[in-house]
């Protein structure tokens, strides 16, 4: 059909992985508002607060549901919590969190997705990484982000500026509703790019073409499983490549 249309298609693929990653991103701070109090947004201002600013985006109404709907499967018993640690390929330290109601198929399912690019699971990973409250936004200066942490008698491990005027704040995990609530009285209409907690690589590693082909395959293959929530790794890649 001719270059126009191959440069269509990849234009269209690449609009789409970016709605994915944005549509993600959303999931995964309501899931954790949601988890962090009541999965009711009517009883938990954070949630509440999150899912208006998540429709702002553009978010979907059953990416919304869905990540309430995981939150209270968690609280219920329904679903739980596990996780796997293990190599990727080109020795990336890997961690795949998962939500689940049943052990086999999702362990089933990752070892799968492993194996078929030349990775293992059951090698423990963790003290690769710790695992950090992480902050984004605009609205408030350095300055004033920092005077709202101190006056609430909050420590921060960083908090920076970039050119673009992004604040960056990086904070212990369990300080992570205490920071946002701090940020948020400061400004109640306070616009976060990020607010989650995530696991933070020590160190991070290069892979050649072939070694970050068959990673990116991997990350693919996890994404399609409906019981992966999270997958945290330590591969040195571009933002545009990594849409996690």
């Amino acid at each position: 059909m001719g270059r126009a249309h191959e440069v269509r298609a990849a234009s269209m693929a690449k609009t789409a992985a970016m709605k994915s990653s944005k549509y993600a991103k959303w999931g995964k701070e309501i899931f954790q508002a949601a988890k962090a109090g009541v999965p009711d947004p009517e009883m938990n201002q954070s949630l509440k607060r999150t899912i208006e600013r998540a429709k702002k985006d553009q978010c979907p109404a059953d990416v919304i549901k869905r990540a309430i709907a995981k939150a209270q499967g968690v609280a219920s018993g329904a679903s739980k919590e596990k996780v796997y640690e293990g190599y990727g390929p080109g020795n990336v330290a890997m961690i795949v969190e998962c939500l689940t109601d049943n052990d086999n198929r999702t362990f089933t399912e990752v070892r799968t997705a492993f194996n078929k690019t030349g990775g293992t699971i059951g090698t423990a990973v963790g003290y690769l990484f710790s695992r950090k409250a992480l902050f984004d936004f605009e609205g408030l200066s350095e300055d004033e982000a920092m005077e709202a942490l101190m006056n609430a008698e909050l420590d921060f491990e960083d908090l920076t500026t970039d050119e673009d005027g992004m604040v960056h704040i990086v904070a212990a995990a369990s300080d992570f509703n205490a920071v946002k609530a701090a940020l948020e009285a400061a400004k109640s209409d306070i616009e976060f790019e990020t607010a989650s907690v995530d696991m933070v690589p020590s160190t991070y590693v290069d892979l050649d073409e072939d070694h970050e082909a068959k990673f990116k395959r991997l990350l693919d293959l996890l994404r399609e499983y409906d019981d992966v929530s999270e997958i945290y790794h330590n591969a040195n890649i571009s933002e545009d490549d990594d849409e996690e």
